[in-house]
């Protein structure tokens, strides 16, 4: 499958989307959780207040019923329909007290009889409820009451604020329950308040009645929906807990698989598992050793030495080919830079990069140091470009040639005549080596057109002025027929294969 993780995520990011994957499904759940809480509250309100309504309705139908019978009598003698009005009290539940007006002044009461007291109708709201705040009987007990009037007469049916509120608690007992009358309201504590009702903070519902002039608001207090939440859902909690574990453990899974081969090689790469092998590199002519190709090799401490192909094209795609690069040219010195006094001639060591090397001038740093490690003259480093990735031709890539170049740097073509791209290489960079592709060299005495495409490389480095290397050279008639032909260098099975660093220096003595 294609690779796409170019950079290993921390142990704290991974850790903390671990975290957000097990608190999605939990986060989520609870916010479900928590509308629907509040559309059940929301319905449970409205219930309420429907049913308070209705409550309050039927509780205003007697006073209202006991003053439409005693407005006839409105005008009369108190003494002639005082019976008349304690009458009413008697036979209606709810219906505290009754009383006549004449002229907007009350004048008989079915608890006083006779009696003298100015009516304002203004106080009424609607003219027909007015919520009271007692009276001189009762005192700081509500009192709510009907006026029902006709030319000059009318009648006044009070009902007491006990039943009012015992209804506001009753119906309300586990939500906020108030009642509105003009500008007073009572709550179920039967306290009379002025001013506007108070907005309830959960789930408020207000109501007007279509038959008298009041409204109720019903509601919950702050944080009802939490509560609701922890006494309904408490099995729908554990679930989603238990959705959160698994979520966080898939996520953790997940990235785990999906960093497991950056972070294994950046693990190897701290450890210092990638190291050095040297396959020797002989003069066509004498045979010579002339140098080595340094290789890379991971020396697993389970799995043992892993093959180049398994991990070498992830690291040029990651982009961990670079810091992987620089360690190899840091063992390399430290290992060949000790015995460069001993070199009777420059030495050749060649070590490949790719298209993530070219992206800055690091290289360059790179190499400075990785030169400094040898005696002035004794070595040639030569970069071989590989084709995995195409090298494009920007300002930073001349200007990074140009500067490897100064420092005596060799830039040479790897696997000449098998990428798409050699060609471009040679019309667009300043090279100094050719490497022939052992495609082309196993082809010797066996094909003749690869031996045709094989000379024709030969003879465009020679017209070019370039240097060539012919790697895969492993019989006796391959390596005649490239020194018939004046190849400069052979690498091969033939004079060595890659060797750990003890080995190759070790038989480099002998050489």
């Amino acid at each position: 499958m294609p690779l796409t993780v170019r950079y290993r995520r921390t142990r704290r990011t991974r850790n903390v989307l671990t975290l957000l994957c097990g608190l999605l499904p939990v986060v989520l759940g609870v916010l479900i959780l928590h509308l629907q809480a509040e559309r059940a509250l929301q319905q449970h309100a409205h219930e309420t207040a429907t049913e308070a309504v209705r409550q309050f309705e039927l509780m205003l139908d007697n006073t209202a019923q006991a003053a439409r019978e005693l407005l006839p009598l409105a005008g009369q003698p108190c003494n002639d329909v005082t019976l008349a009005l304690r009458e009413q009290v008697t036979r209606r539940p709810f219906v505290r007290s009754t009383n006549l007006v004449w002229d907007d002044n009350l004048y008989c009461s079915s608890l006083f009889g006779s009696f003298k007291e100015a009516v304002n109708p203004g106080d009424y709201n609607q003219g027909k409820l007015w919520l009271m705040n007692g009276n001189p009987v009762t005192p700081n007990t509500a009192l709510l009451v009907y006026r029902l009037s006709e030319g000059r007469g009318g009648a006044l049916t009070t009902l007491d604020g006990y039943h009012l509120s015992n209804i506001l608690r009753l119906i309300g007992r586990q939500t906020l329950l108030l009642l509105q009358v003009g500008n007073n309201w009572l709550s179920a504590d039967g306290k009379v308040h002025s001013g506007p009702l108070p907005a309830l903070p959960v789930a408020q519902n207000t109501l007007n009645s279509s038959r008298y002039a009041f409204t109720v608001s019903a509601g919950f207090a702050e944080g009802e929906t939490w509560r609701y939440m922890s006494d309904e859902y408490p099995p729908l909690f554990s679930l989603l807990m238990f959705f959160g574990v698994i979520s966080g453990a898939i996520g953790h899974i997940v990235q785990r698989r999906s960093t497991s081969p950056s972070h294994e090689m950046l693990r190897a790469l701290e450890a210092g598992e990638f190291i050095p092998y040297f396959q020797p590199v002989v003069h066509g002519d004498s045979k010579n050793w002339s140098g080595a190709e340094v290789l890379m090799r991971w020396k697993h401490p389970k799995e043992g030495l892993v093959r180049p192909d398994l991990f070498i094209p992830f690291a040029e795609h990651s982009g961990l080919i670079v810091p992987m690069t620089r360690s190899l040219m840091q063992q390399t010195a430290a290992l060949l830079g000790p015995l460069s006094p001993t070199f009777t001639a420059p030495f050749h060591i060649g070590i490949n990069i790719t298209a993530s090397h070219c992206q800055d001038l690091q290289l360059v740093d790179d190499c400075r140091e990785f030169l400094d490690a040898f005696v002035p003259g004794s070595i040639n480093l030569v970069l071989e470009l590989t084709e995995r990735e195409l090298i494009e031709p920007t300002a930073i890539t001349h200007r990074l040639f140009d500067a490897l170049h100064a420092l005596g740097v060799k830039i040479a073509i790897d696997d000449f005549g098998t990428g798409h791209s050699s060609l471009g290489y040679l019309r667009q960079f300043n090279v100094d080596f050719l490497k022939i592709d052992q495609s082309f060299v196993a082809m010797i005495g066996i094909d003749a057109l690869s031996r045709h495409i094989l000379d024709t490389i030969i003879e465009l480095s020679a017209k070019l002025d370039l240097g060539i290397v012919a790697e895969g050279v492993e019989t006796q008639a391959q390596c005649d027929y490239l020194t018939d032909h004046n190849v400069n260098f052979l690498q091969g099975y033939l004079f060595g294969k890659p060797m750990p660093a003890a080995d190759f220096i070790n038989a480099l003595s002998h050489h």
